[in-house]
């Protein structure tokens, strides 16, 4: 049992102890203090949830979790599949493929239901308006010629397109195609490449031209969109999309898409 005197000692020691070690007590605390203290408080909560916000993705309907075979990794992929097409990847290798081919025809096709349009309209050229089109007689070719002459290419261009689908870079093989496979020559499924389809040199690097892409889909799904547009137009008020433009133009409250559906 300790003594009175040894207490009283001991106390006496704890009290007289040296200014300097009592500071770096007091020190060695606060720092552990600090040390234990929730690191969230490092960051104010506005700043986590802008941080939070930036690192979402952006979706074609806001605040919608895109699904999981969606990954963001493909061109143009807003996380839009609400029937579950692509849930297979073979499935979805091929509808990235159609949409796109389906994309450069409404590209094309907008523009030359455009430019023929402004010529038959302006006068210059005694073309038929775009959805008769196949009908008109043409003095250079006969319907039936002109009809086989696009199977054959048409159908030419698919199974070469087709191929190269199931086979990447087959048919720019040294005798696919009569010494002109330099010519032919895709960067990659889907986007040829070559003098013949890439004369301007436009994304060589097809693998990292990851810009291009998103604006080619982007541009092929708003024309897809016009194309749908002018067919509705053509039902509705039977005349081009020039010519409707030109009727809103020359009175915009009375001629517009509202008054033109409910005369019709």
């Amino acid at each position: 049992m300790a003594s009175p005197v040894a207490a009283a000692n001991s106390h006496g020691s704890a009290l007289c102890a040296s200014p300097a070690r009592s500071r770096s007590m007091q020190l060695a605390g606060r720092s552990r203090r600090t040390l234990a203290m929730p690191a969230h408080h490092a960051q104010p909560p506005r700043a986590r949830v802008v941080a939070r916000a930036s690192a979402q993705r952006a979706t074609w309907l806001p605040g919608l979790d895109p699904p999981a075979h969606l990954d963001g990794t493909l061109p143009g992929d807003f996380g839009f599949d609400p029937l579950g097409l692509g849930e297979e990847p073979a499935s979805l290798k091929w509808y990235v493929q159609a949409e796109l081919v389906h994309c450069r025809f409404a590209m094309a096709g907008v523009a030359g239901i455009l430019v023929t349009d402004l010529l038959r309209v302006s006068g210059i050229s005694d073309l038929p308006v775009w959805f008769e089109a196949g009908a008109a007689k043409f003095e250079f070719a006969n319907t039936t010629s002109l009809f086989f002459v696009q199977l054959l290419l048409m159908g030419f261009a698919e199974t070469k397109r087709y191929m190269d689908f199931i086979n990447p870079g087959s048919q720019a093989e040294e005798g696919t195609f009569i010494g002109l496979e330099a010519a032919l020559a895709g960067s990659q499924p889907g986007y040829p490449g070559g003098p013949l389809f890439n004369p301007l040199g436009l994304a060589r690097d097809i693998e990292n031209a990851h810009e291009e892409k998103l604006k080619e889909i982007k541009n092929g799904r708003l024309a897809m969109v016009a194309m749908l547009g002018f067919i509705v137009q053509a039902s509705v008020t039977h005349v081009g999309p020039i010519d409707n433009l030109l009727t809103h133009i020359s009175d915009p409250f009375n001629k517009n898409i509202v008054h033109a559906f409910s005369s019709s």
